[in-house]
């Protein structure tokens, strides 16, 4: 009992650390992207926080299975060298004795992993994918940051605003470039406001400016000042423009239309938890360290082992989709390899802790 719930308070701290620290990075990773494409104009400052959540929400089955890995191997390792595995072995302890706390502490994490990689992650995407089209839907002077020149989506405009304030919808120090019937024609106006008429167009009506017109190489521009000038604005519907993808279906309605793509998506959903549960086993015997020789080999194997696995994984996520392997040696031919490879790896370390006992 003492032996369980030292482990398991040790075990819980070094994946709570771990955790934080993984999540830490994925954030700003994911902030620096995100303010870069609102600083850019393709997403609103407003669904930055939307859009983080949803992706982080994604991130957690990967972050979860990573923290397992990672806090049991740590923790296992770290009695190694400070030589508490050779008080525990003393005693008589097996290393298998180390599976049963191992697995009560993995368990829960494994389930939360299930729930999020089988429900809430296709719902983060898909929920990610519509307020993108939402986004998208916005005509294009709503596009425009502050201070960065904006192309329009048919390319026949060029727009760019010094200042921007959303609560009145007004804009200043306007520039709008664009094309019509072979001319170039350039517009300067000091502000700007959006209107709409009563049969629901959009217009950016400038004020207090000049239009400068004329054919490209040609010397000849017409100048012209006016007080007004509005100018229809385009909207677009993105809903048109984005079909749908596995990733956002739900686990069900992959398994109501069982095409080669979507039983692809359903094996990688089903094999993070799978995955999880195993590695979590293997850090087991992976976390084994010689205090006298290299402190570090066994951190480089249990690395190796993880990318193997995960690389496997997608390799067989892509033969699924191109028909290549049939849905059941996918899930069960990648797993039972690694689960061979744990049992390899358990019986070795039982043969030297064997003859280590016949050896005194």
């Amino acid at each position: 009992m003492i032996f369980r719930n030292a482990l398991l308070r040790e075990l819980a701290a070094a994946a709570a650390a771990t955790f934080f620290v993984l999540l830490g990075i994925v954030i700003t990773m994911l902030l620096v992207r995100l303010l870069g494409q609102a600083a850019s104009g393709v997403i609103t400052t407003a669904g930055v926080a939307a859009l983080m959540g949803f992706a982080t929400l994604n991130y957690l089955p990967v972050l979860f299975s990573l923290t397992l890995f990672i806090s049991v191997l740590m923790t296992l390792t770290r009695s190694y060298r400070d030589s508490e595995m050779v008080v525990w072995f003393s005693c008589g302890m097996s290393i298998t004795e180390w599976i049963r706390p191992v697995l009560t502490f993995a368990v829960p994490v494994v389930l939360i992993i299930a729930i999020l990689s089988l429900v809430l992650s296709p719902w983060a995407v898909n929920s990610s994918e519509e307020l993108r089209r939402q986004m998208d839907s916005r005509d294009e002077v709503s596009t425009v940051s502050p201070g960065v020149f904006r192309e329009s989506r048919q390319a026949q405009r060029v727009y760019f605003v010094e200042e921007v304030s959303g609560a009145a919808n007004l804009v200043a120090n306007v520039f709008v470039s664009s094309v019509q019937h072979g001319k170039q024609g350039v517009m300067v106006a000091a502000r700007g406001f959006q209107e709409t008429v009563e049969n629901g167009d959009r217009f950016l009506v400038l004020q207090n400016g000049w239009r400068y017109e004329g054919e490209p190489g040609s010397a000849e521009y017409k100048i012209y000042e006016f007080q007004r000038y509005a100018m229809r604005v385009e909207s677009f519907d993105g809903r048109a423009q984005r079909a749908p993808t596995t990733k956002t279906m739900g686990t069900l309605d992959l398994l109501r239309d069982p095409k080669p793509p979507n039983l692809a998506e359903l094996s990688w959903r089903i094999g993070l938890p799978a995955s999880a549960l195993i590695l979590t086993l293997l850090a087991i015997p992976l976390s084994f360290v010689n205090p006298r020789a290299g402190r570090s080999m066994n951190l480089v194997l249990a690395l190796l082992v993880y990318m193997t696995y995960n690389n496997l994984l997608s390799i067989t996520q892509a033969s699924i989709a191109q028909s290549r392997i049939p849905l059941a040696v996918g899930l069960l031919g990648v797993h039972a390899v690694m689960l061979a490879l744990l049992a390899a790896l358990f019986y070795r370390r039982l043969m030297v802790f064997s003859l280590f006992r016949l050896a005194r």
